[in-house]
């Protein structure tokens, strides 16, 4: 199933037949035909079989009382069967980011399904409008920036068409370590008479409040900005990035990995924890939106003074399999204490396109 091994039971399929396959970390729901995960809590799991690695759960048409007819190949089955992530953070971390106008036209439902107030809401004058009578200013910084894309790479087991690609072996891959914490962002966008707004954000909450709940028994991601004087280093990547592209920046963006002691099982043997910057992303007013690659990203850091993550190659062509990929991926130990390694983000040269491979002893120690 791309790029993905299953262990499934002899002579339950044979070609041709329809199946559905559930990915590894989802939770299905308690009720047939899921009853027999009920010992693994209902999440599907990467496990060790017969000294083989099986990921994900691989069902037939059968299993749901379905005929062959009842869907179709590429059908996205998982409203319909009720799965989600496992991990409750991960299916918001999936949602769009609601912006100041959604938190409005939530409160005021009836009024923004009026069609003349949906026309008005097509323009940003009207929204701004709009906005102007019926927004409130917690709007604007308890929901995750919009201009924020939420961190979330690819896995790449469901991208075998990178292996078949008649130019794969012309294209150049920068790798990273990819490191076990939790996700966070910083960003600085500059408003209306020169001002600045500045949020701290998890992978899917924004920090807006000193005391807004935090996953963490103390806010980790205020913790950092606060150490890094996230705020001031942002300011300087805006002129930087200014200054480098000759154009009018609108924001900056920081994002990276905070770990070690109490963050995740794998704590890199600290006592306290840290932070290693994976992505610099900058935009201007015209809508152009630059991600920087990892040989770029490390040196704006090191001017800054921010930690990255580890760079393990800027010249790295894909092998000619899925498998050969995760083999090199847990192939060395972490940069960071010489631990076991998580895996590798593979990032092109452009910043733009990317994925990850997690190693499968990695996920076999920490998260089975």
């Amino acid at each position: 199933m791309g790029g993905w091994h299953i262990i499934v039971q002899k002579n339950q399929f044979k070609v041709g037949d329809k199946a559905v396959y559930i990915e590894v970390d989802s939770r299905v729901p308690i009720k047939e035909p899921f009853l027999f995960l009920e010992k693994r809590n209902y999440k599907v799991k990467t496990l060790k079989m017969c000294k083989c690695i099986s990921q994900g759960l691989l069902m037939s048409f059968s299993d749901f009382g379905w005929e062959e007819d009842t869907h179709k190949v590429g059908d996205f089955l998982t409203k319909e069967l009720g799965i989600t992530y496992y991990e409750a953070g991960d299916n918001d971390r999936k949602a769009p980011s609601a912006n100041k106008y959604d938190k409005m036209k939530q409160r005021h439902k009836k009024l923004f399904k009026n069609p003349i107030v949906k026309n008005i809401m097509k323009f940003k004058t009207g929204r701004e409008i709009m906005f102007f009578f019926f927004g409130k200013k917690r709007d604007k910084k308890s929901a995750f920036p919009s201009w924020v894309k939420k961190t979330d790479e690819e896995r790449v087991q469901n991208m075998p068409f990178l292996f078949s690609d008649p130019d794969k072996d012309k294209k150049i891959w920068m790798v990273t370590e990819k490191i076990d914490g939790c996700s966070s962002t910083f960003t600085l966008r500059k408003t209306k008479f020169n001002k600045f707004d500045y949020r701290v954000c998890s992978r899917n909450v924004c920090f807006d409040k000193p005391n807004k709940k935090c996953f963490y028994e103390t806010n980790v991601y205020l913790e950092i900005a606060e150490r890094y004087n996230m705020r001031e280093r942002l300011e300087k990547l805006f002129n930087m990035a200014k200054s480098y592209t000759n154009k009018d920046i609108e924001y900056v963006t920081i994002q990276g990995e905070i770990y070690g002691k109490n963050i995740q099982r794998r704590t890199y043997n600290m006592d306290s924890i840290d932070l290693a910057v994976f992505n610099v992303i900058y935009g201007d007013k015209n809508g152009n939106e630059v991600r920087a690659n990892p040989e770029i990203m490390k040196t704006l850091m090191d001017e800054l003074g921010l930690p990255t993550v580890p760079i393990l190659d800027t010249n790295f062509i894909l092998p000619n399999s899925c498998d050969e990929l995760l083999a090199y991926a847990e192939s060395e130990n972490s940069k960071i204490d010489g631990g076991m390694r998580e895996g590798i983000v593979l990032r092109g040269t452009n910043g733009v396109q990317s994925f990850k491979a997690v190693s499968n002893k990695f996920l076999l120690k920490y998260h089975s």
